[in-house]
């Protein structure tokens, strides 16, 4: 059938950046979830889980029939979307109670994870694009989920690794920094906010092992919880700070025709509040909670927003962005 056809070389079309949809998805389902609009966030939810199932089956398709392209894909930053996004919805499936189905998520993004981490930063250049900070959310990715995962199941040594990735989530973060463009904050076509988000799933990651340790396990003396409570309250701060220069960008150069790569504008947003609602419940700080909801909305208007962008486009024609 002709629709079917098109639809099919529409889909083709989608790079592994496309992951961003179902990350930017995913998180604006976990935001909900956290500010207590409960009905709406599983909505978003099974928008997330069919979106990540149709692009898990294209990976799948394209490494056993088209294995030239799908390894020039894994050489790109945006392969690791594959595993951020992996994590997001797992982490979401956790908080509802499904952890035996969060596992085997954390037990695939974990299995992807080491050889897409080393294949992309071998291809690193200089002057880099926002995707390079994929290294760093996809580590913290596995941090966030780790961490949930053991304070629902009460397993000290999932928090334990989940520690240690939190650490080496902020040295990638380090290493991204040094290749990327700092002129894309006001020429870049979206990603430019991952550089943001990468900030907003550390603080996240930092607020989900502060609330692993306040259960019965003993996982932290005073002195690492003490380190790890600054880092996580310093990680939030400069997350909103970068949150701010990023809208002044905008603002200063919009650019408000439709590009892929909004999707990856939606994920830091969506982030910032779910780490800022997060930060809020771990550390008893709640007077972040109003501005956490806010940032909320935001982050569901710039989903819809975006939407909107991606259906107008496959309507046209135009390919995914």
């Amino acid at each position: 059938m002709p629709g079917i056809s098109e639809l099919r070389a529409w889909w083709a079309g989608w790079p592994p950046a496309a992951g961003a949809a179902v990350m930017a998805t995913g998180i604006v389902s976990m935001g909900l979830h956290l500010s207590g609009d409960e009905t709406l966030s599983r909505v978003v939810l099974v928008l997330a889980a069919i979106a990540w199932v149709a692009l898990a089956a294209d990976f799948v398709m394209r490494l056993a029939t088209d294995r030239p392209r799908w390894l020039a894909d894994a050489a790109t930053p945006g392969a690791l979307m594959a595993v951020a996004a992996t994590t997001v919805l797992g982490t979401q499936l956790s908080m509802l109670g499904w952890e035996t189905l969060a596992a085997a998520l954390l037990a695939l993004s974990a299995l992807l994870w080491p050889g897409l981490l080393v294949y992309v930063m071998r291809h690193w250049a200089r002057r880099m694009p926002g995707s390079v900070f994929l290294c760093c959310v996809a580590t913290q990715g596995l941090a966030v989920l780790g961490a949930t995962l053991a304070a629902a199941v009460e397993t000290a040594w999932l928090a334990h690794t989940a520690m240690v990735l939190f650490w080496l989530g902020l040295v990638l973060y380090g290493l991204a920094l040094l290749r990327f463009d700092l002129r894309q904050v006001l020429e870049g076509a979206g990603d430019q906010w991952i550089a943001g988000g990468a900030l907003a799933i550390s603080a996240l990651a930092g607020a989900r092992l502060i609330a692993a340790g306040d259960g019965s396990m003993y996982l932290w003396n005073l002195d690492d919880r003490g380190v790890l409570r600054d880092v996580t309250a310093a990680l939030l701060a400069l997350d909103l700070a970068a949150y701010v220069v990023l809208l002044v960008a905008e603002a200063v150069r919009p650019r408000l025709r439709y590009d892929l790569r909004r999707w990856a504008t939606v994920f830091p947003m969506g982030m910032t509040a779910a780490a800022t609602l997060s930060v809020s419940a771990a550390m008893d700080a709640p007077w972040l909670r109003v501005p956490g909801q806010v940032l909320v909305w935001v982050g569901v208007a710039a989903w819809l927003a975006t939407a909107v962008g991606a259906l107008r486009t496959a309507r046209a024609g135009g390919g995914p962005g």
